[in-house]
């Protein structure tokens, strides 16, 4: 892609931004990502595709201006990166799942099917009517899905904020987290690096690790996500969670959950 350069002198700022933006074009935007992306302008799901909103060890999410088949203002643009190590480290949520009965050992190939599997968790999360991004389609290493947020701004991760009734939104992500699991599907990396907080309610992130109940470690991920929430609350907001009373709430051993 063609760039104008002014003569002028640049600051140490501008350096880095532009370094950072050649990184994007160099290590996001190779020929196979545009061919996905033009996907989604030939299934009318976006119309333009804007600027970075979020960036992750995976990939980065952008914003993008909604097509003609999606009824809201924008969309989110998830493009995970096919050069990055970190998706060795995450065959572990996919081996034993029976929707991926052979692991190759490509990076395309798990790069794709990591898109796949989170485009596929986001509509099982869907159907269950838990707060999370709505799925719109996928291609390759795209994905696109709901845009949470005000404007054109992503809604904060609810480890930025401090919300007004603690309680009440512990009790919101924990029935999600039951309501997920009555749906067979444990999302596996509850945190509060992975849930944004819109217009007070808490929504879900990141599927992409979630694993089916058949998964020989859904109960040991499960377990974990309820502790790992319930605690950060209470180190936060300082008052008591009971995180295995959570937890027996989520299975179905206890019939209620209080704070």
């Amino acid at each position: 892609m063609a760039r104008r350069v002014s003569k002028r002198k640049r600051s140490g700022r501008e350096d880095y931004m532009l370094s950072e933006q050649l990184k994007i074009e160099e290590g996001v935007f190779d020929n196979r990502t545009m061919m996905m992306l033009s996907k989604l302008f030939t299934h009318k799901i976006i119309s333009a595709l804007r600027f970075i909103i979020a960036k992750g060890k995976e990939g980065n999410v952008y914003l993008g201006n909604a097509g003609e088949e999606v009824k809201a203002e924008y969309v989110a643009v998830k493009i995970f990166r096919i050069e990055t190590s970190s998706f060795h480290n995450r065959v572990e949520y996919m081996i034993g799942d029976p929707r991926f009965p052979k692991i190759k050992k490509s990076l395309f190939w798990i790069v794709n099917e990591w898109c796949k599997k989170e485009f596929g968790n986001l509509k099982i999360a869907h159907a269950a009517k838990i707060h999370a991004p709505i799925p719109y389609y996928f291609a390759g290493n795209v994905l696109a899905m709901e845009f949470l947020g005000d404007s054109d701004n992503l809604a904060p991760k609810l480890k930025d904020v401090f919300v007004e009734n603690p309680k009440r939104v512990l009790k919101a992500i924990i029935k999600d987290i039951k309501k997920l699991y009555e749906y067979e599907l444990v999302h596996a990396d509850v945190s509060e690096y992975n849930i944004l907080m819109k217009d007070a309610v808490p929504y879900m992130i990141d599927f992409g690790q979630a694993v089916i109940a058949k998964h020989p470690n859904a109960m040991m991920f499960l377990r974990r996500d309820v502790y790992n929430i319930t605690k950060y609350f209470q180190r936060k907001y300082r008052f008591e969670t009971d995180p295995e009373g959570a937890y027996d709430y989520v299975t179905g051993k206890n019939k209620t959950y209080s704070l």
